[in-house]
């Protein structure tokens, strides 16, 4: 008997006022994700789910910056339904990801924070293939040794739903 009340109250604790506190986002809901100060995105996990016809997400951080970091959010890099393909500035790398959802369009508009610091150059940058086919999950790793600094992501009407895919470097003294 203890052991099922210690198993309802682990299944109860993951959600609060009805967020599945696994991931940074509701279906349908907004998304606003910042590493914390000095770290970069090193980990993206994300779930479709066809009855919402949305993407949850996480996220996972890594120390990045020795120094203070200058740090900006884009402007919204794609229209419901379209393709977009983003890069940092020159040697800075994505620290938070944004987004809403339209049930319209059944699909996302997307922004992105990017940071750097006058210590951290980037270097040999390499783009990934796609990490998912259509209403499948996906987690992509950052690579050891490298940061991320690129999305690129289309958008397909008949799955109501994006293929991704990303740009990551290694980092150089500069």
């Amino acid at each position: 008997m203890k052991r099922a009340k210690v198993f309802i109250l682990l299944l109860a604790g993951v959600l609060v006022n009805g967020k599945d506190l696994r991931w940074q986002n509701s279906y349908d809901q907004p998304l606003d994700f910042n590493c914390p100060a000095g770290q970069s995105i090193s980990r993206i996990v994300s779930e479709h789910h066809n009855k919402y016809e949305d993407r949850l997400w996480d996220f996972g951080c890594k120390a990045t910056f020795d120094t203070a970091t200058n740090c900006f959010t884009s402007s919204y890099v794609n229209a419901f339904d379209k393709p977009f393909s983003y890069q940092c500035p020159s040697h800075q790398v994505i620290t938070g990801m944004h987004s809403y959802h339209e049930n319209k369009y059944e699909d996302r508009r997307w922004k992105f924070t990017c940071c750097g610091a006058s210590n951290f150059c980037t270097d040999t940058c390499q783009w990934t293939n796609y990490v998912n086919w259509f209403d499948e999950a996906f987690t992509f790793n950052v690579p050891p040794n490298s940061y991320l600094n690129a999305a690129e992501s289309y958008h397909e009407n008949k799955y109501e739903d994006r293929r991704w895919k990303f740009q990551h470097c290694t980092r150089r003294s500069c």
